[in-house]
């Protein structure tokens, strides 16, 4: 599956980053976070609670915009190595300068520098999803959707609320999204992975057109329909889901159901090495677990060019190449 050209809309960038490239980068700094990997290198946790708390851990190691500039640079190469041609990344201002507006600017511009470089290359187009962290609370969402909504353009394209799904609800952090929408900026929300059907609802309340997993939705027909109807896409990442624990294997992943009954799909990664994943093997076990052939993935991609947050023109060449594939 490697060969079909993919996009992807559900990537953390800091959850991207290859453990050697943490590691490498700790060393550098002196920093010992030895206790995050296992005795094969890769990230160890035991639970999604863990999971956030080695996140941060290895997120502490990146300090300076040149890190996240060395960050994007590695990603995009992994993303390329899977054959995904567009994506867009999770970005976070509390990481990136800590919700301070002219830091967040010199992280942006390296980051948005580097990513210039790859696709002059032909490497993946990378447009970024502005991020508020949902356990951080709201007063800490307004500063990461002001720092959205004064760098909106070309590379910032979107605002979205990530995080664990226990805390507060959607609702809490309605002020970023009227903010974000006010500059222009696409709207997803993280839901439906860990909470059930009703905090797809709540997302719903923000205007979003895109809910970050939303797969629980499949224990609410009617809200299934509901998002059929509407148009809804959600960003599944079932490699993701099924690392932790939240379906016990691919044929029970309720993306063949969602499907099925008409839901807009796109499929993603979420955070690659964490779950072992990359988005050559999503396809090739969703290939294995559905009977999903070519065209069924040619279909998904045309789903996520036209979900994606990103210039008619861009998204126009995104078409055709998947057309052309």
């Amino acid at each position: 599956m490697t060969e079909i050209p993919k996009l992807e809309l559900h990537l953390h960038l800091e959850g991207a980053a290859p453990p050697a490239f943490i590691r490498g980068l700790a060393a550098e700094k002196k920093i010992d976070i030895s206790g995050i990997f296992d005795e094969r290198g890769a990230y160890r946790y035991r639970d999604f609670a863990e999971f956030l708390k080695v996140y941060e851990a290895a997120t502490s190691v990146l300090t300076t915009p040149a890190d996240y500039a060395r960050l994007v640079r590695a990603v995009l190469e992994e993303s390329a190595a899977s054959g995904v041609i567009y994506t867009e990344t999770f970005l976070s201002p509390d990481f990136c300068g800590g919700g301070d507006l002219g830091a967040w600017r010199d992280h942006l511009a390296a980051m948005q520098e580097a990513a210039a470089a790859v696709e002059a290359q032909g490497g993946p187009i990378l447009r970024a999803v502005v991020t508020a962290i949902r356990h951080f609370g709201p007063d800490r969402a307004k500063p990461a959707a002001i720092c959205a909504a004064e760098t909106a353009g070309a590379f910032v394209t979107g605002f979205g609320l990530a995080g664990a799904e226990d805390v507060l609800a959607p609702q809490d952090f309605a002020w970023g999204f009227d903010c974000a929408r006010e500059a222009g900026l696409g709207l997803t929300c993280h839901a439906g992975e860990w909470g059930g059907p009703q905090s797809i609802r709540d997302a719903l309340t923000l205007g979003v057109s895109r809910i970050g997993h939303g797969v629980r939705a499949i224990e609410d027909l009617a809200l299934v329909d509901e998002l059929a109807e509407r148009g809804i896409v959600l960003e599944v990442c079932p490699g993701s889901n099924i690392a932790l624990g939240i379906y016990p294997g691919w044929r029970r992943h309720p993306i063949g159901q969602l499907h099925h009954r008409g839901v807009k799909l796109t499929v993603s990664t979420d955070d690659p090495p964490f779950f072992h994943t990359t988005m050559a093997r999503e396809y090739d076990r969703l290939a294995e677990a559905f009977d999903w052939d070519e065209g069924v993935f040619r279909s998904l991609n045309r789903t996520a060019a036209e979900a994606a947050f990103c210039d008619p023109q861009t998204r126009a060449a995104l078409i055709k190449r998947i057309g052309d594939a």
